[in-house]
């Protein structure tokens, strides 16, 4: 025999050997009795299982001690907030009740999209204690347990006056009108008068945030980075996948994503309804803020408190965009007020630079030298100087009744 075929009868050998060892695999480790096959969400939790009429589900609470803070906002502030506080941001509608009788709600559903087949499989209640802040989720473990969640929620819903919510006009609260319409029972909200905090937040930083979701407010505004947070386009999956292996631990984020949730939209509420409730003293410094803030007084006729926050907002510093535009808003304002003296000084700002509000501008000073003073020959020259940026009919027309009017005079340029 060659000296190679010597070694390939070798080689077979050895790899028979190591066939033999491993054909019935590695030996398996003896199994963790501190490690269960299974996480059941009663033992993962610390939760309790409640019945009610209409069957089982499960609940959990938990507090934040009124002594911790989320991010810049001490829990303690919360409990002293004013029961006057939501009138302002709400209209009205919110009335006058104590911060105790506000229920802040968030829920997490099995689809994004809403609509008759989306189930609010997690909801979460947060109310302000004088011992901090407390939350309870009321979580159905399957679709069975939909009908005594909601017969729980409705119940614990009875104990407050005031919904708050973010976005909850829109998603929530239809969400679980549509739930309760499909389990044949009563939905809880006509009773409660509603607040949803996103219209009052995005007025107020619109102009300055790329985005005002709750997670992004919860960074840029209380200064909160979340920790192993779960996206909430992937819940749904996650419970879909809790369903099929009953195991909680693939679920907890969502608890947590909930709890954080509510926790910042309780904290939010200290923020955004005291701006609308106290222009003059709201906790804001961004310039761009206090623009927001200033066109909300504006649509609701506080013309004098407008130019005060438009002003504000201009001496804090604006981007170009901003600042012209805010400038235009605090000259009309100034004009509608009877300003003269202050509004033609703004539009003559507008008018020595270029911006978008230029034209706009000298057609301002136009129309009061016109009727005001009744200079035709500076309006006139005003309406000239105009077009040389921007020709319009309106202003042609302006144009050839000033010019009949100041006696076809010339004079040198005004700007």
């Amino acid at each position: 025999m060659s000296d190679l075929q010597q070694q390939l009868a070798l080689l077979k050998r050895r790899i028979a050997r190591i066939d033999r060892k491993y054909a019935d695999g590695p030996p398996a480790p003896p199994p963790d009795p501190r490690r269960p096959e299974r996480y059941f969400v009663e033992e993962w939790m610390g939760g309790v299982e409640v019945e009610t009429p209409f069957g089982k589900h499960y609940e959990y609470e938990r507090i934040w001690q009124r002594h911790r803070r989320h991010g810049s906002m001490d829990i303690s502030t919360l409990a002293e907030l004013p029961a006057d506080l939501l009138e302002a941001i709400s209209g009205g509608a919110a009335g006058v009740s104590g911060p105790d009788r506000w229920a802040f709600l968030d829920t997490e559903t099995t689809g994004l999209a809403g609509g008759t087949g989306t189930y609010a499989f997690l909801v979460g209640v947060g109310r302000i204690t004088p011992e901090g802040f407390r939350l309870k989720q009321f979580f159905m473990r399957d679709y069975g347990e939909e009908a005594s969640l909601l017969a729980a929620l409705a119940a614990h819903l009875e104990e407050f006056d005031v919904l708050i919510t973010y976005n909850g006009k829109t998603y929530d609260q239809p969400l679980l009108e549509t739930r309760y319409r499909m389990a044949r029972a009563r939905p809880p909200f006509t009773r409660l008068r509603h607040l949803d905090l996103l219209a009052g937040a995005r007025r107020l930083w619109k102009l300055r945030l790329e985005s005002c979701r709750l997670v992004d407010l919860e960074n840029q505004i209380l200064g909160v980075e979340r920790q192993g947070d779960l996206p909430g386009e992937m819940i749904p999956y996650v419970y879909f996948e809790y369903l099929r292996t009953n195991e909680i631990d693939r679920l907890a984020p969502v608890f947590h994503h909930n709890a954080i949730d509510i926790l910042t939209l309780a904290c939010l509420t200290a923020i955004v309804p005291w701006a609308f409730r106290s222009p003059a003293d709201a906790p804001l410094r961004h310039g761009a803020d206090f623009v927001g803030l200033g066109r909300w007084l504006r649509q609701n006729e506080q013309h004098e408190d407008a130019t005060a926050l438009f002003r504000r907002a201009i001496d804090l510093g604006l981007r170009d965009e901003l600042l012209f535009r805010t400038m235009w808003d605090l000259a009309l304002v100034e004009k509608r007020l009877g300003r003269a003296a202050a509004a033609l000084a703004v539009f003559t700002d507008l008018a020595a630079s270029p911006n978008p509000f230029r034209v706009a501008a000298l057609e301002e000073l136009a129309k009061y030298y016109e009727h005001t003073e009744r200079n035709y020959g500076m309006a006139l020259e005003f309406t000239r100087a105009a077009l040389e940026f921007g020709e319009t009919p309106e202003l042609r027309k302006r144009e050839a009744r000033l010019g009949r009017r100041a006696g076809g005079a010339q004079s040198g340029r005004l700007l």
